[in-house]
């Protein structure tokens, strides 16, 4: 098939158009962030992610059976928001429906809902509720927290936990976590192209965690001994704020602390991914947390 995705240079559509080219598939990108040396950028056709440019965009997908859409952000920032990132994926989603495109694969999160006190999850919801109205058919996959290899989030936790002799965590630290390897969602995106029906599903890993019991296994894996704490919500958000700045970059945010406290990075439903955390830690002892995975700079246009 030929198949249009949204930054096949990026943390998860790289993972995803390895997949469909090993395969056989066209792979055409739709990218404003083309890194030096970027890989596979001739086994693929690249164009422009021009939301200012609709048409642009539809004539691009012409031709395209499938879309798979990455595309979102992680927060509010003065280059982008969330309103914004619900109108660009209304005109790809659109653009897609004129352009022919009969599928698209669409990335979101677990537990969206337009009444969440989180933008993140609303705009989530809202999207998620677009597609499911727009007439093209669907597969919606609600991904928990996605590691591997230059994750964000695991990465810099382990980041924390070799840097930091005290490391805090809110509240009681019992609410969960259910991690999916990048590999294992990969591939369940990459063989969603050969679905006939709509579908949701949530895209969870083997293993579910507590965030305090996740910081004592990372800790436990590196053979680091840490005093791990309770802190207030103030106290953590303010240290996260400095190691942002002092990396230029958005460490942690109020509202992913709300949605890690509310229980929203986890799911009940049976696992997607075979890839247990605690192994693929092991694996990777060497490596894991030793440099500081910056969000922002992963956003820069090169």
């Amino acid at each position: 098939m030929k198949i249009a995705i949204t930054g096949a240079f990026g943390y998860t559509g790289k993972e995803i158009a390895r997949i469909l080219l090993n395969h056989n598939h066209a792979v055409l990108t739709l990218t404003n962030t083309i890194p030096q040396d970027p890989p596979d950028q001739n086994k693929m056709t690249v164009c422009p992610l021009n939301f200012q440019n609709p048409e642009e965009l539809e004539s691009s997908l012409y031709g395209c059976e499938i879309l798979i859409n990455t595309y979102w952000v992680r927060f509010n920032h003065q280059n982008f928001t969330f309103d914004q990132a619900i109108e660009n994926t209304k005109v790809l989603f659109d653009a897609a429906r004129r352009a022919g495109v009969r599928r698209i694969i669409h990335t979101s999160i677990a537990n969206p809902s337009e009444d969440s006190p989180f933008e993140y999850y609303r705009g989530k919801a809202k999207i998620e509720k677009y597609l499911m109205e727009s007439g093209t058919d669907y597969t919606i996959l609600r991904p928990t927290v996605i590691f591997g290899a230059n994750d964000i989030l695991i990465n810099n936790i382990a980041w924390t936990l070799r840097r930091f002799p005290v490391v805090g965590y809110f509240g009681d630290g019992q609410y969960h976590i259910r991690p999916i390897h990048i590999q294992d969602f990969a591939r369940l995106a990459a063989h969603s192209i050969y679905e006939e029906e709509n579908r949701i599903l949530d895209a969870a890993g083997p293993e579910v965690y507590t965030y305090l019991g996740l910081l004592q296994t990372i800790s436990k894996i590196l053979s680091l001994r840490r005093i791990i704490i309770p802190v207030p919500i103030s106290l953590g958000y303010a240290v996260a704020r400095m190691v942002g700045s002092l990396h230029h970059d958005i460490f942690l945010t109020k509202e992913e602390i709300g949605a890690l406290m509310a229980d929203l990075l986890t799911s009940d439903a049976p696992a997607c991914g075979q890839i247990h955390l605690s192994d693929w830690i092991r694996e990777n002892i060497n490596t894991i947390g030793r440099h500081y995975a910056s969000e922002l700079a992963r956003r820069q246009k090169k």
